[in-house]
């Protein structure tokens, strides 16, 4: 059975019966491998022949038989090399003659533009393939040089060595020599199945077959020479071995190579090396702010440097400072421009800049009622007057009869004008209210008693009011007692500059009585009057400002603050800012009590809203956003925190030394808790002014609210008195106090605070050291006895001397010895005192130095209390 193809080969045949085969089309060989050792590996070489096909005329393809026929090149573009094929191709199917359509045309060329490509990337290919494979061959021919002349080397000694031995046999005596039968030489390894090694026809691997050793003939042995043993990790142990990987790398010339990810991430790091290189001398010039004070470590963050360099500059600078510490901002600026960049300077005052508006035009203000301050010694009916003005009873709310708030209203006169007053304590204690009552009036109406005249607080608020610029009207009050004398208070004020009219004066003086409310509408006459002079005008259409007259927590309300609007309107949902505080208005309550939903210029009303109560006389400003806000009353309260850190430092070396030496300052640490602001104010002030030398109070807390755990924890940690002023502790801090023995007092009048702390400080003084003389004695006689030394025997002269006093020695009139006495004996018997005109003995503690003639005074000290000086 045959199956001949057309062109009449024949490929397939049955050489007999029931057996198919397939005629070998690839020639094979067989090749010895020599290796060293005396090692030989035969080698089965297959040559695969090609097939390659060009383009004959009429498009059809044609089989190159001996060599590669040019492909036949279109008009278009020229012809492409020869494009060598591996494995055979499949017969071209013949179409039929005739002319090519342009579709045909088109597929041609595109067909003839591809293998133009692939043929160049095969020869880009190949080139790269061949010197590889160049490389190969050279380092096996190397390989191979250096094995050839080791084994020549050992085959030479091993020649040697046998003629040398031959000629030593030759020497011996000739005996019949027994033929030995060669030894039949160890079995070789059985070889290796043959490996088919597939060679391209243009380049075959060249093979070297291993010439055999020549053997001499001869009985004689010829020891073969021995081989030094391979050692374990010589390459020489595998050198001549052949893996079929080996092989076939070896045939077609390809080995590992890198891929490509590894070249890309190899030229990658160059390429940011190279970058890292060119900018390492390039330096980054940034813009530093840099505030008023900033630590070392915030200092490098900002210019992104190490920390580490900061300090060496600082140190540079004679700066010896860490990386937690602070420095100033002049010093920060000296080290940014050393180290290249550029200094901004800006201050954390900066945030309050814009928070007050601009300054209103003319047309814009409009009139408002005048501000009215009320002044005046205490129990001298300022209140009372105020209540005959409003027809109100607020005198009987004060505790002892006296003011201790200030209070804020607004009266509304029959014609319809408004006036609005504040009314100041009178207590010495509350000078720094009254002061703050003087700042944000219009008017100061100065209430004196007829009976009393010109009093302490008087002359203070006459002062408070001239240094606010403020036009001052006189109001002679109690004008219905039977001792009042106007004419004496007219004549008193002369001493204080301030001359009425009825003296010649511009100064407004009117005679009232608060108890039978006289002469109220003549007071009020003069208030417009003199308002009216001084054309009083508020623009009330912008953002509210104001200030805070008095601050208090009240229970279920918050932080309630009687706020006085000086310009603007103040509106329900504003965001304040009012001292260390903030906060959003929630509700505004006027002087009577009833909610308002704004408060124009010069109109008295308590805010609801704030987060904490701030201190009386702080500025309220509306302010456009909470984040705004939030930040002016960061900043105040740091400020305000660093001010009392600075306050309470241990001062200077000098002070120190001196306090070493005087002794250190006893303080008495007390917590206030008080029901408004002003009041703490004043119970500190008066406890400042207590403060000497030795002693003063420490307010370590004050705050306006009840006594709570907190504070009566930090009393306990500090062993600090708690006061609490119009206000009381919670249950559970009552309980903690009297388990932990923590005291805590009540006080609804300044006074009893004053008196009682003042006793406290007293009680904390030193005592003064008192002398009382008892006698003096006169040395008659002196004795020395045995291990006692000398005894001085006395007579008492005047007075009394008593066993354990203090003595001096006069001599001559002059003090030459002060010390105890140790003995005083009579007739050998201890007593306890001698009277004077008796004898007695003595003996002065460790003092021996006494005469015949010399002078005994004996006097006791004593400890008196001391008691601190009232103001």
């Amino acid at each position: 059975m045959t199956d001949e193809k057309t062109d009449g080969k024949k490929t397939l045949s049955l050489s007999r019966p029931g057996k198919l085969e397939l005629n070998k089309t690839i020639e094979a060989g067989q090749v010895k491998q020599s290796f060293s050792h005396g090692r030989s590996k035969s080698v089965t070489v297959e040559v695969k022949k090609k097939r390659t096909y060009t383009q004959a005329e009429g498009g059809r393809m044609k089989e190159v038989k001996d060599a590669p026929i040019p492909l036949v090149e279109p008009k278009e573009e020229a012809a492409p090399p020869v494009v060598k094929v591996e494995k055979p191709k499949a017969p071209v199917v013949e179409k039929p003659k005739g002319n090519l359509t342009n579709e045909e045309k088109a597929a041609r060329v595109r067909a003839l533009q591809g293998a133009k490509k692939a043929q160049e990337e095969a020869a880009k290919n190949e080139q790269i393939e061949a010197t590889k494979r160049a490389e190969r061959e050279a380092e096996e021919a190397l390989k191979r040089q250096a094995e050839e002349e080791a084994r020549q080397k050992e085959e030479a000694e091993a020649a040697k060595k046998a003629e040398e031995e031959a000629k030593t046999e030759n020497t011996v005596e000739a005996a019949p020599v027994k033929e030995e039968k060669p030894e039949p030489k160890k079995s070789a390894p059985a070889a290796a199945p043959k490996k088919t090694l597939t060679v391209d026809a243009k380049d075959p691997a060249p093979a070297r077959a291993k010439k055999p050793m020549p053997q001499k003939a001869g009985p004689q042995k010829v020891e073969e020479p021995r081989r030094a043993p391979a050692k374990r990790g010589d390459s020489r142990r595998r050198g001549g071995k052949m893996t079929i990987n080996q092989a076939l790398d070896n045939a077609d010339g390809r080995g590992r190579t890198r891929s490509l990810a590894s070249v890309k991430r190899a030229r990658e790091k160059e390429k940011l090396k190279q970058q890292a290189l060119l900018n390492r001398d390039e330096k980054f010039v940034r813009d530093v702010i840099i505030p008023e004070v900033l630590t070392v470590q915030e200092l490098a963050n900002r210019m992104a440097e190490r920390s580490g360099n900061v300090i060496k500059a600082l140190m540079k600078l004679g700066v010896m400072a860490t990386i937690t510490q602070s420095i100033d901002g002049d010093t920060a600026e000296l080290v940014v421009e050393e180290f290249g960049h550029k200094v901004k300077r800006v201050s954390e005052a900066d945030v309050e800049v814009g928070l007050v508006g601009e300054k209103d035009r003319e047309a814009q203000r409009l009139p408002r009622p005048p501000v009215v301050t009320v002044m005046g010694h205490v129990d001298h009916g300022k209140t009372s007057l105020l209540d005959a003005l409003r027809s109100t009873d607020i005198a009987s709310g004060e505790a002892g009869g006296i003011t201790q708030h200030i209070g804020a209203y607004q009266v509304t006169l029959e014609g319809g004008d408004k006036i609005s007053f504040i009314d100041t304590p009178g207590h010495a204690a509350f000078s720094a209210m009254r002061a703050r009552g003087a700042s944000v009036t219009d008017l100061v109406v100065l209430v004196v008693a007829a009976d009393d005249g010109i009093m302490p607080q008087t002359i203070e608020a006459i002062h408070h009011a001239k240094a606010a610029n403020a036009p001052i009207i006189v109001a002679i009050n109690k004008m219905d007692l039977p001792g009042a004398d106007p004419n004496r208070v007219r004549t008193e004020l002369l001493s204080h500059e301030l001359v009425v009219e009825e003296m010649g004066g511009d100064i407004l003086a009117v005679e009232v009585s608060a108890k039978k409310r006289e002469n109220l509408d003549k007071l009020e006459e003069a208030i417009l009057l003199q308002a009216e002079i001084l054309d009083l005008k508020a623009n009330p259409n912008r953002s509210a400002e104001g200030v805070i007259v008095e601050a208090r927590m009240e229970r279920g309300r918050g932080t309630v603050a009687t706020v006085l609007v000086q310009r603007g309107t103040l509106k329900v949902g504003d965001i304040i800012v009012a001292g260390q505080e903030w906060g959003r208005v929630r509700a505004l309550v006027d002087d009577h009590g009833r909610p308002a939903d704004n408060a124009g210029p010069a109109v008295p009303v308590e805010v609801l809203g704030l987060n904490g109560a701030p201190a009386a006389g702080d500025d309220l400003v509306v302010v456009t956003s909470e984040a705004r806000a939030r930040e002016v009353a960061e900043f105040r309260e740091r400020k305000e925190r660093q001010a009392r850190a600075a306050a309470a430092s241990r001062g200077t070396l000098e002070e120190m030394f001196a306090k070493a030496k005087e002794g250190e300052i006893q303080e008495l640490p007390v917590l206030i808790k008080a029901d408004v602001q002003g009041s703490i104010e004043a119970i500190a002030g008066a406890l400042e002014k207590m403060a000497t030398d030795e002693v003063k109070v420490r307010v370590l807390h004050s705050g306006v609210g009840g006594v709570n755990e907190s504070d009566v924890t930090l009393a306990r940690a500090s062993g600090a008195l708690i006061i609490g002023f119009n206000v009381r502790a919670n249950p559970q801090a009552r309980d903690m106090a009297k388990r932990d023995s923590i005291e805590i007092r009540y006080y609804s009048i300044i006074y009893n605070v004053v008196d009682d702390l003042r006793n406290a400080l007293s009680g904390m003084l030193a005592p003064t050291l008192q002398e009382d003389f008892l006698g003096y004695a006169e040395i008659r006689n002196v004795f020395n006895i045995t291990k006692v030394g000398k005894v001085a025997g006395c007579m008492i002269t005047s007075g009394t001397v008593k066993r354990g006093s203090k003595v001096r020695l006069l001599r001559d009139d002059v003090v030459i010895h002060e010390g105890d006495l140790s003995t005083l004996q009579r007739f050998k018997d201890e007593v306890k005192e001698v009277k004077e005109s008796y004898e007695c003995g003595m003996s002065f503690a460790k003092y021996s130095d006494i005469q015949v003639g010399d002078v005994i005074e004996c006097f006791d000290v004593k400890e008196v209390a001391r008691q601190l000086e009232e103001d």
